[in-house]
């Protein structure tokens, strides 16, 4: 296991191919992907050909930036994962006009089981800290659909505050209404 980070409870490792099972069954967890694409099913060919070699790639690219699966140290069973990589890497954010060169975009997803008990927020804590205080980061970005409140929650303890409001276009998330594709940025400097 190539780990990455640790914090109390968790670790943050690289990804492998032997995920591609884990991803696909996440990412087809109607609950964890309501507010993502509506609780649609990714078939397991996009997470082969493209999610998992879009997580790896990270690895060669960067020291510190990347998307890191979390494992529960007692059990060691995968959660799900963070990432933490340059904001202007997510292409939607881009054609928003959402992101700066400069910022730091943090993500979460994790299994419905573990919905909670403050995982995401100490996986992403610890990125926080050694982001602000060793790897030179300025500024950190995160955003949610209006309707996740529970991603929200967990933007507002990490010290993350609203910055903006904005909406996703239908295109990016057809499977919402304009209503519904409200979202929110959250922002945090150093």
């Amino acid at each position: 296991m190539d780990i990455f980070l640790e914090t109390k409870r968790l670790i943050l490792r690289q990804f492998t191919e032997e995920d591609t099972d884990f991803l696909w069954n996440l990412d087809n967890d109607p609950r964890v992907m309501k507010y993502i694409n509506g609780g649609q099913p990714t078939p397991k060919a996009v997470i082969q050909s493209q999610t998992l070699p879009r997580f790896m790639e990270y690895y060669s690219r960067y020291r510190y930036f990347g998307v890191w699966a979390v494992v529960e140290k007692e059990t060691e069973a995968m959660l799900g994962w963070v990432h933490f990589f340059p904001a202007v890497d997510h292409p939607f954010a881009v054609a928003l006009n959402l992101v700066q060169p400069d910022e730091i975009a943090l993500g979460y997803r994790l299994i419905y089981q573990s919905w909670g008990k403050g995982y995401a927020t100490e996986a992403c804590q610890i990125l926080l800290n050694k982001g602000f205080s060793e790897w030179g980061v300025k500024r950190v970005i995160a955003w949610a659909l209006v309707a996740n409140q529970g991603s929200i929650r967990v933007m507002e303890k990490l010290g993350l505050t609203l910055e903006k409001q904005f909406r996703f276009t239908q295109d990016q998330l057809p499977y919402f209404s304009f209503e519904e594709r409200q979202a929110v940025k959250y922002s945090r400097g150093s």
